[in-house]
């Protein structure tokens, strides 16, 4: 059984396409997004918003 849903892969697809066009932007600032991390990061993203099977963030935040 695959860690992520069809949604969330055909998401990050679109975002990998995009970023290799030179079309995909980030939302907060809108640059142009070069980094591969960074756009599966928003296919991840976009894949939660969109109701997919997709595991929680992780928190930048460590408890002790």
């Amino acid at each position: 059984m695959g860690r992520y849903g069809e949604k969330p892969q055909k998401k990050v697809e679109k975002a990998m396409s995009e970023r290799k066009h030179g079309t995909l932007k980030s939302g907060s600032t809108g640059k142009v997004v070069t980094s591969k991390k960074q756009a599966i990061a928003i296919g991840l993203s976009e894949a939660r918003r969109a109701g997919g099977k997709v595991p929680a963030k992780k928190s930048s935040s460590k408890k002790k």
